[in-house]
């Protein structure tokens, strides 16, 4: 896979993908950006949370659950020190549906995080995973 990330003055920088969708990233003010996309570190935890979230909804259509809403908490700690790598990631899956399988559920958490999430194997951190089931709508829902 080939992206291009380009500098767009500043310390806003674009990137693009093979998928032909433009994101935009930049820093805080008060690390004298302009404040007009997330942090490069915020897009790795939202690629984490896309990858995973993605894994679990096509599991869990598999598995013939009648999923209505995924949503995921992802906590993460830095290094104290540079290059501040993430240490210590946990991803809270809230999946909410009808008549769910808990057993389904944490197996399509567990796949995802143990076999299928590309990102998720691609970091060097300490990454732990819990969920959270909730009977009826939710929020994420398709």
């Amino acid at each position: 896979m080939d992206v291009r990330v380009e500098w767009k003055g500043g310390l806003r920088f674009e990137g693009v993908g093979p998928s032909g969708h433009t994101v935009v990233m930049d820093a805080s003010t008060e690390s004298g950006g302009q404040d007009t996309g997330p942090r490069p570190t915020e897009m790795v935890l939202f690629g984490l949370g896309g990858c995973t979230g993605i894994d679990v909804a096509i599991l869990l259509q598999k598995m013939r659950q009648q999923v209505s809403g995924i949503a995921l908490r992802i906590s993460a700690q830095r290094a104290d020190k540079d290059p501040r790598r993430f240490t210590d990631i946990h991803i809270t899956y809230e999946i909410s549906g009808t008549d769910l399988d808990e057993a389904k559920v944490q197996r399509a958490v567990s796949l995802s995080a143990e076999k299928y999430c590309s990102v998720l194997h691609s970091l060097n951190a300490n990454i732990t995973t819990s969920y959270e089931i909730a009977e009826g709508p939710g929020v994420g829902g398709a």
